[in-house]
């Protein structure tokens, strides 16, 4: 009897104990506001602030109200990459038309302590999480050899395509500097819902400069990333997203351009 007793006890505190780890490790989710495919056919104004962002992760991208540049946030603060060039921290009433958000919990980490091109660094994350259907947030903290990024100009109604707006979109390269490279890898179903493949952002060791990514060279850093399985989208209800046709026939070609 005392043993029957004493394994019934076991069991529960064994239950409790995986109840209460489930509790400090909760669920990894993907917050995202509006879709990509809206962004790409001029849907540039939304109702989400920064502030709201931040209640729905610590880590994520996207961009501005009319465009006005890229969004990179980690470590719960969020940065504006400007037209220029330049960075500075988001103003926490600051609106976004696209956004995606998530408490960063990384599974994995790699260190690299020689040059590895942009491709090499993705070989090592397709290696690790090797199913394309689930998403995957990812970040580096290192030194790069060599980073080229762009980044959209704030535009005004009426408002143009996002492929015509990234016709002359201004590129900046960033030499022999320290930074962080946020971003996600997105299962290819998603396309249109979201950006297909790897999307990243970068600033600087500073904070001063930087913009999407189109390359980069790290020399030295660390990749650390875990995998997600669950979205969550928040749709919105204005005239512009209602009205806008958010399944072009040219849908994964046009986004595939403007991203690359």
């Amino acid at each position: 009897m005392t043993n029957s007793v004493t394994d019934c006890l076991c069991e529960e505190q064994l239950v409790n104990t995986v109840r209460g780890l489930q509790q400090n490790k909760p669920e990894s989710v993907i917050y995202q506001t509006s879709l990509m495919s809206a962004l790409l056919s001029g849907v540039y104004d939304g109702t989400t602030r920064v502030a709201e962002l931040l209640q729905k992760g610590d880590f994520g991208l996207g961009t501005f109200n009319q465009l006005d540049g890229e969004l990179i946030a980690f470590d719960s603060e969020v940065y504006q990459l400007r037209s220029d060039g330049s960075a500075r921290e988001a103003d926490p009433e600051q609106k976004t038309p696209f956004a995606v958000m998530t408490f960063f919990n990384p599974q994995y980490e790699h260190r690299f302590d020689r040059a590895a091109s942009r491709d090499e660094v993705h070989q090592v994350i397709d290696q690790q999480v090797r199913s394309d259907n689930q998403f995957c947030a990812l970040r580096i903290s290192g030194r790069f050899s060599s980073v080229q990024t762009r980044t959209v100009p704030c535009q005004f109604r009426p408002y143009r395509s996002m492929p015509e707006v990234l016709d002359k979109q201004p590129v900046f390269r960033f030499n022999d500097c320290q930074g962080e490279l946020i971003g996600f890898r997105t299962p290819q179903y998603m396309q249109g819902i979201n950006v297909a493949g790897y999307h990243e952002h970068f600033i600087t060791r500073d904070r001063k400069g930087g913009g999407h990514l189109l390359d980069y060279v790290l020399e030295a850093g660390v990749l650390t990333f875990g995998e997600i399985s669950k979205l969550v989208i928040d749709l919105p209800r204005d005239n512009d997203f209602l009205r806008a046709n958010l399944n072009p026939d040219n849908l994964d070609a046009a986004i595939r351009a403007v991203e690359s």
